[in-house]
């Protein structure tokens, strides 16, 4: 009996097991109803109170996602009354509210939010004077993608974006990984963002173009400093001068709200962190600030509403989630014999579309500097964002705020005053433009000065701008002539060997759509300047560059190690032109160089972090030298190429069965050599080519004829006849008495 018993206790343990996995099974396939109603039967059989609320959790999952979300929660607080629910228990009760705001919010995010920056832009240019409106006209370029305002000290990363360099150290600090570019998702080749400086010319530009917003950030830098020395008040001034400065930018009030909380301020900092949130809806770190303050001021629903909103927008916000946990764990907890009554009442404010959409869809009416709550006086409560806010609370349920102040405190963690926020949702657009002086009229009148985005180096408007890691920015050409004479930095000498190694130079985004968008005719004219040198190197008839080494041949390859910089040069103008060819001539004492030589076609290149690079490259064409010059510390030429003058006929026959003899003749020499000299040379040029079906099909005559002068023992001299002749015959006759020669001294 007793053995019976044990089977029977072990058969009922698995079947629990497989309706488990069922239930399991069934919610990941999205069968809800399914999975609650195993989770249902299963509670029946469980008595261990442990076991008993991880299944009520459960069912109160699917119950949730199912849609049933009144008898869903009435069973998270009856699991609650088990033991505290823990964040894990609620993991999926925030995914469910904060996914259910996000679509809910999905369909009209774009469009909404477009027409709320139109009416914040209207807004701000009637009642707030130039520098207010100019916020949002749409400096979109002057923007940092982090934090969705106005660039101060912009860094530029190696893919070529830019971003403040406080955002990116913030991000890194938060998210505990390396930095990630926000606009390409690359991380691969970024570094630590500690390393990388001010972009130097951006910085300057940005100060000169925009003196306004450049000074509300340096008085926003300098209320951080106080702030984190615990001068509050001093801090709070710092923010007010720049807010009078410029009153479109969300981040000035929501760093202001924080000042505001640690003075405990707490109706201040809730006022301020809503105008941010008008500013900029789809700015996370906005709802946080407003959330905190509503957690201080006791209004624990309301904050909960924000926390999710915050999660709808940037689901993987950690601080968000961590407080939507305690505020539900709080909400959950059974207090007193109020929380049972009311609980289907509070279960409604949280799935209500109107409550969670609240804090994003009220459209921003009469935004001006005057309206904007300052320290010089209180909002006007027909017009200002506080007072619209505070009507709405009036009509809301506050049934449950006396029973949740009794068992919670006021919380609020003082968090260091931050400069920014996190990025919004990929399929999101941002809801206004960034705050900047926008529109033309209210840019500086120097602007468009060519001189502000002149490189350093060639002393001409940038081309193709790439920024070093240590903030200075050249064109793309002028720095790399520069690394191929010295790794450092032209300007501060700072070691760029990791840099040069890497050789992917991406132009910075941001300086080539200000040159575009503001020196329009002096870019078209420094990109015909360009393209007329590009035009001219390409030319592979005149000025063709000449590398002065050894033989070359047609067909046979001839890797070579580039070290000086000339040459250095010289490769890299051939593959930015596209023709990747060279010429090669043999060295002359008297003239410079011989009167032939082959032009080298480039198949590849490998570099070093010293700069120098081993260059594959194959013989193509031969040519005669018409014409001596140099460029750029390499020489030049102007050259015509030859080829081999054909025959017909009798002679045609005679020709090929020269050949004939001539290729036994070689193949004899080839299979006399020693099986480590084949083997070195069959290394280096690869075997030697059968014979052409058509001996005359090639300009050049048959392949096999230059790989074979490539490997006799020959001095260059003795090699270059046979490069100038046009004749097969005579190529042939000549191979034939190299090989009687060597075969004759082999013998002696």
């Amino acid at each position: 009996m007793r053995g019976q018993a044990t089977n029977s206790l072990f058969w009922m343990g698995t079947e629990s097991e497989s309706m488990l996995h069922l239930a399991a099974e069934a919610f990941q396939s999205k069968n809800f109803d399914l999975a609650a109603d195993i989770y249902e039967c299963q509670l029946a059989c469980v008595g261990d109170p442990v076991s008993r609320q991880e299944l009520m959790v459960k069912r109160a999952d699917a119950l949730a996602f199912g849609g049933n979300f009144t008898e869903a929660f009435d069973v998270y607080r009856r699991a609650s009354e088990i033991e505290r629910l823990r964040p894990v228990h609620l993991a999926n009760l925030i995914e469910y509210l904060s996914g259910s705001t996000r679509k809910q919010d999905g369909g009209e995010s774009q469009h909404s939010s477009t027409r709320r920056a139109e009416e914040a832009g209207a807004a701000g240019c009637h009642g707030a004077g130039a520098g207010a409106g100019a916020a949002g006209l749409g400096n979109e370029d002057f923007s940092c993608r982090i934090c969705l305002s106005f660039m101060f000290e912009p860094v530029t990363l190696p893919c070529g974006h830019c971003f403040c360099k406080r955002c990116l150290q913030r991000e890194r600090k938060e998210k505990e990984r390396p930095a990630m570019c926000k606009e390409c998702r690359d991380s691969s080749r970024i570094a630590d963002v500690q390393s990388y400086r001010v972009n130097v010319v951006l910085s300057n530009l940005l100060a000169k173009w925009f003196p306004t917003l450049h000074q509300a950030g340096r008085l926003r830098r300098e209320g951080n400093g106080l702030y984190a020395e615990k001068k509050m008040e001093e801090a709070l001034e710092k923010y007010n001068q720049a807010i009078l400065i410029a009153p479109m930018d969300h981040i000035l009030f929501s760093n202001r709200s924080q000042i505001h909380s640690s003075l405990k301020h707490y109706e201040k900092a809730l006022r301020d962190a809503e105008i941010a949130c008008r500013l900029m809806p789809l700015w996370s770190k906005g709802h946080v600030r407003k959330a905190q303050a509503l957690v201080s001021l006791g209004r624990t629903e309301e904050a909960l509403r924000e926390y999710l909103v915050c999660l709808s927008i940037e689901p993987d916000c950690r601080l968000a989630k961590t407080e939507a946990y305690k505020l539900l764990s709080d909400l959950l907890a059974p207090v007193t014999d109020q929380v049972p009554e009311h609980i289907s009442d509070y279960s409604n404010i949280l799935s209500s579309r109107a409550h969670i959409k609240s804090s994003i869809s009220v459209p921003l009416l009469n935004l001006s500097s005057g309206s904007l709550f300052l320290e010089s006086g209180p909002l006007a409560n027909e017009t200002s964002m506080g007072s619209q806010v505070k009507g709405q609370r009036k009509t809301e349920p506050r049934r449950f705020d006396h029973c949740l102040l009794l068992k919670r405190k006021r919380r609020y963690t003082n968090e260091e005053v931050e400069e920014g926020g996190r990025e919004m949702s990929s399929n999101r657009k941002r809801s206004k433009s960034e705050p900047g002086e926008g529109g033309p009229d209210s840019l500086c009148s120097d602007v468009g000065d060519p001189a502000d985005l002149e490189c350093s180096l060639c002393m001409r408007l940038f081309y193709e701008p790439v920024t070093t890691p240590c903030g200075h920015t050249f064109c793309l050409q002028c720095l790399e002539r520069c690394l191929d004479h010295n790794p450092k930095c032209p300007l501060c000498k700072e070691e760029l060997s990791e840099y040069l190694v890497q050789r992917q130079y991406c132009k910075t985004v941001l300086m080539e759509k200000l040159i575009s968008k503001y020196l329009p005719f002096d870019l078209m004219e420094r990109q015909k300047i360009h393209h007329d040198e590009m035009a001219e190197l390409s030319n592979l008839n005149k000025n063709v560059p000449i590398f002065v080494c050894t033989m070359a041949f047609p067909t046979v390859p001839c890797p070579l190690h580039i070290f000086e910089p000339c040459y250095r040069l010289m490769i890299r103008r051939c593959m930015e032109t596209g023709t990747n060819c060279f010429g090669m001539c043999l060295g002359d004492d008297l003239k410079g160089f011989a009167h032939y030589g082959c032009l080298l076609e480039i198949r590849d290149v490998k570099f070093f972090s010293d700069g120098r690079s081993v260059v594959d490259t194959i013989g193509r064409r031969r040519f005669k030298v018409i014409q001596h010059r140099e460029r750029d510390g390499y020489n030049t030429a102007d050259i015509e190429y030859l080829e081999d003058i054909k025959v017909e006929g009798e002679a045609e026959q005679e020709l090929q069965s020269l050949h004939d003899a001539v290729y036994d003749q070689a193949l004899v020499w080839v299979n006399s050599l020693k099986p480590e000299q084949k083997e070195r040379i069959e290394g280096h040029f690869g075997p030697m080519p059968e014979k052409d079906s058509e001996i005359q099909a090639s300009p050049n005559g048959p392949s096999w004829c230059w790989w074979l002068l490539a490997v006799l023992p020959l001095e260059g001299r003795a090699q270059m006849p046979f490069l100038a002749l046009t004749s097969l015959k005579d190529r042939l006759s000549g191979i034939r008495k190299v090989l009687l020669f060597m075969a004759q001294s082999k013998h002696r």
